[in-house]
């Protein structure tokens, strides 16, 4: 978990595995944005009071481009947008299916770029099965009779791109797929 009332959270372990700021303002060193449980990839992480508060001010102002990957279950379309209301508040993602590959159990698995364009709580997750083709080992939103037990959630958070905050230099942050993802379509 990234953060949250638990003892084992991405929050807690930074302070060991982080050099710490060597400026004035240094803090704690904590995410400015969460990934949902079981969520693998890119997870920005402020060190300064500063830094938090303008890296909180991008995602709000939602000038940070986030890029993920899924798998999903079931025939797709080649792109689309999904818009929804998630929790009363309008919600958009737009997707690319990247490649599909045959599967006794699940008929069709997709490998899916997913660009969300708002940051509601499982907003993909919601999305995808909205439209009938659920993420790979979601057990929240998944098919029933579909579930993979043991083998996590197929989401993976790939990249960010932004502008530095202080620097004005563009950014492009990310993380290769995981080798799960690969082995399934065989990258």
């Amino acid at each position: 978990m990234v953060s949250g009332n638990h003892f084992k959270t991405i929050a807690n372990a930074l302070v060991q595995n982080l050099i710490p700021s060597p400026l004035n303002d240094a803090t704690t060193p904590q995410p400015v944005h969460r990934l949902d449980f079981a969520t693998t990839g890119v997870l920005l992480i402020g060190k300064t009071s500063c830094s938090i508060r303008k890296l909180n001010k991008l995602f709000e102002d939602k000038v940070i481009k986030k890029t993920y990957y899924a798998v999903t279950i079931g025939k797709m379309e080649t792109e689309g947008k999904i818009t929804s209301d998630i929790d009363g508040k309008i919600s958009n993602t737009n997707y690319v299916l990247c490649a599909s590959v045959s599967s006794k159990r699940f008929r069709k698995l997709n490998l899916v770029k997913l660009k969300p364009q708002t940051g509601r709580r499982h907003q993909l997750r919601k999305h995808l099965s909205e439209i009938g083709h659920p993420i790979l080992g979601d057990k929240d939103y998944g098919i029933e009779s579909l579930i993979l037990n043991g083998k996590g959630l197929y989401l993976h958070a790939y990249s960010l791109q932004f502008r530095h905050p202080f620097s004005n230099e563009e950014f492009f942050i990310k993380s290769e797929l995981p080798k799960r993802f690969k082995k399934l379509f065989l990258l």
